[in-house]
């Protein structure tokens, strides 16, 4: 079962990739990305410079021993991230 959040995160990248995200005072490290896809909607554009894109990244990562699966959504316009769901 999933959960829907949409809570802001700081996120580490290396390589374009998420390494670790702080989300709810906690630091979950990154162990494996499980998918990365790349929406763009006209919709979602807010200038002329913005390519009106959200990357999506659904990772396994773990604040200890126990990891779980979690989707981060990366807006290119505010440069952001966000993270959108959780599975237990």
């Amino acid at each position: 079962m999933s959960r829907l959040y949409g809570d802001p995160i700081e996120v580490w990248t290396r390589d374009g990739e998420p390494t670790q995200f702080v989300w709810r005072d906690r630091l979950y490290l990154v162990r494996n990305v499980l998918d990365h896809w790349v929406v763009a909607r006209e919709w979602w554009k807010t200038g002329e410079g913005d390519p009106g894109e959200r990357q999506f990244w659904r990772v396994e990562a773990s604040p200890g021993r126990e990891p779980g699966s979690y989707e981060l959504r990366y807006d290119t316009a505010s440069n952001g991230w966000l993270l959108l769901r959780a599975w237990d």
